[in-house]
């Protein structure tokens, strides 16, 4: 969810589709749209515990190839982050590879597993948040708890748990609709089991015939604060240069 569009749960799966397990549910719901490329443009605006507010925007291109998506995160808005760039790699059966560059530093960094927690740019959202709804679903083992209504809809209730002890997160519960397969809201447990996020999406429309969540928002719970996500331009299949996908372009900006 294109990371952050990964948050806004961009994914279709093929109609008919009758899952065998809660695996293969997730599955469903992370491959929900397709589409060989996705470009957008996104609004990030961090709401503080006494409810004063602060907006990132950012572009973000994502293609997919022979070892899964590549995804660069650009950001524009305001000057103190502008020229922020953020790229991920799929790695099958791993965690993400993951890499960013920073303007006051004048050079590029890779970001470890265990610094998946960080924040991300000041967001209520971490390195590994970033990437969560397209995590590898072979990472984590999958239960189906229970059928329940969220906001009027019937979903699946499904609880993720990851197979790495290091990962950020001791479990994750997620509303996945039964009729659209879009994951409509995730909670989020920390090590010792508390529920530490919420993520939730609240408007979806039509994007060139794919149905498309435009407004996500992300909640720490202990402090009360939270990011909202408003994708404001959403392009399928717009052809995206290969050379926006290397630590080149990190870099420079600009396609080697």
């Amino acid at each position: 969810m294109m990371k952050l569009l990964i948050l806004l749960g961009l994914i279709i799966a093929p109609q008919g589709l009758i899952a065998q397990n809660a695996g293969e549910l997730v599955q469903a719901s992370r491959n929900r749209i397709v589409s060989n490329t996705i470009s957008t443009r996104s609004r990030m605006v961090i709401t503080a515990k006494g409810g004063g507010t602060t907006e990132r925007l950012v572009d973000q291109y994502e293609k997919s190839g022979p070892r899964g998506n590549r995804t660069i995160i650009v950001f524009q808005n305001p000057p103190n982050v502008a020229g922020t760039r953020f790229l991920t790699m799929d790695n099958p059966g791993n965690p993400a590879d993951r890499w960013i560059f920073l303007p006051s530093l004048g050079k590029v960094r890779r970001i470890a597993g265990s610094n998946g927690g960080d924040s991300f740019m000041g967001t209520d959202l971490s390195y590994d948040d970033v990437s969560s709804m397209k995590r590898d679903v072979n990472l984590d083992s999958h239960t189906l708890l229970r059928e329940d209504s969220l906001k009027g809809l019937r979903c699946f209730v499904i609880e993720s748990v990851p197979k790495d002890t290091s990962y950020q997160y001791s479990k994750m519960i997620q509303w996945i609709d039964k009729s659209s397969l879009v994951n409509r809201k995730v909670e989020l447990y920390d090590r010792r089991g508390a529920l530490v996020k919420v993520l939730e999406i609240l408007e979806l429309k039509d994007v060139q015939d794919r149905l498309t969540p435009v407004v996500t928002r992300m909640t720490t719970v202990s402090t009360g604060t939270f990011t909202t996500i408003y994708a404001e331009i959403i392009k399928y299949n717009d052809p995206i240069p290969e050379g926006v996908f290397t630590i080149g372009f990190l870099e420079t900006g600009r396609p080697s």
